[in-house]
């Protein structure tokens, strides 16, 4: 009810205030009224009892109608906990955090889009290191792509010539206590590919990102070039598919363009706004604003409608 007569709380969950991702979603909420805090999930504190939890930041309860989360890969089992809690209380999360935990799981989003027929590049799962050579057939042969389950920005993603190589890192990898895939590499679409950024079941905006040199990974944070690229409505449909299969309202689906037709790379909870914003001159972050009011405005209906029908029932 005080949520009617003051300015909704939303809280974003981050570590970097500065970061201008961070800055740009503060400061389009803020635009159109909300009262923005910015907190390091890493100084909150859950307590929970028989009566439920609650969350405190230098002791004092954190209250708010709405949070979003940019929950960083080296935070995400800490970082999901906070925002279950969140959840918990009835807060409007922008991501949930099983969809996080999904993004974050890059077999199980393989698995899960799999099953609902969003097209993937050929991915095996390699449990011990003898078996990297069928692996490696079973997606086509070298060169192929490894990479770790989980991880970030590029990170821990290999190209290899040979299956020697492969079963190389696969074995480095396993006895780290990592898991393993080997993928398919799209030739067609080395150095390249297509992110949709995609705010509640809509494609926004939308980027084309090619490698620097070399270098076969396209993300911007490694020093990658972007431009701004018109999608297909296949393009556009397989985006949003990927983003509802994981339980996203607020996503970056990675796409490669593969003879086959596009193909979904990977799918990020908490995707950088500054290349995206750059490429395409959109205010994305003003997209996500106007999305997380709408979830609101939603709620606020909701609330008076079951309220009134109270009322109505009692004066009846």
């Amino acid at each position: 009810m005080a949520a009617q007569f003051m300015e909704p709380r939303l809280v974003v969950l981050s570590r970097g205030p500065e970061l201008y991702s961070t800055r740009r979603l503060a400061t389009e909420a803020e635009k159109i009224g909300w009262a923005v805090r910015i907190i390091d999930p890493l100084t909150l504190t859950i307590v929970v009892g028989e009566k439920g939890g609650r969350i405190f930041h230098g002791g004092w309860p954190v209250e708010c109608e709405a949070i979003l989360p940019r929950i960083g890969y080296s935070i995400t089992r800490r970082g999901v906990a906070i925002v279950r809690q969140f959840e918990q209380t009835g807060a409007i999360v922008l991501n949930s955090s099983y969809g996080i935990v999904r993004s974050r799981d890059k077999l199980m989003a393989c698995q899960m889009m799999a099953e609902r027929r969003v097209p993937v590049p050929i991915t095996a799962h390699v449990g011990a290191w003898e078996d990297t050579g069928r692996a490696v057939s079973r997606v086509g042969g070298t060169p192929c792509v490894v990479k770790s389950t989980e991880g970030t920005h590029g990170s821990g993603v290999f190209l290899v010539r040979s299956e020697q190589q492969a079963r190389q890192l696969v074995y480095q990898m396993l006895e780290r206590g990592m898991r393993p895939l080997v993928q398919e590499y799209i030739e067609e679409s080395h150095g390249q590919d297509i992110r949709a950024f995609v705010v509640g079941g809509e494609v926004v905006a939308s980027m084309r990102r090619k490698a620097h040199g070399n270098e076969f990974r396209s993300n911007f944070h490694l020093g990658g070039s972007v431009n701004e690229v018109k999608l297909t409505q296949r393009q556009r449909e397989i985006a949003v598919q990927a983003a509802e299969t994981l339980g996203l309202d607020l996503a970056g689906v990675d796409m490669l363009e593969s003879v086959r037709g596009p193909l979904v790379l990977e799918v990020n909870s908490s995707p950088g706004l500054e290349g995206i914003e750059g490429a395409t001159s959109v205010n994305v972050a003003g997209k996500v604003a106007k999305h997380l009011n709408a979830r609101f405005e939603a709620v606020q209906e909701e609330y008076a409608l079951s309220h009134s029908d109270g009322l109505d029932t009692e004066s009846g």
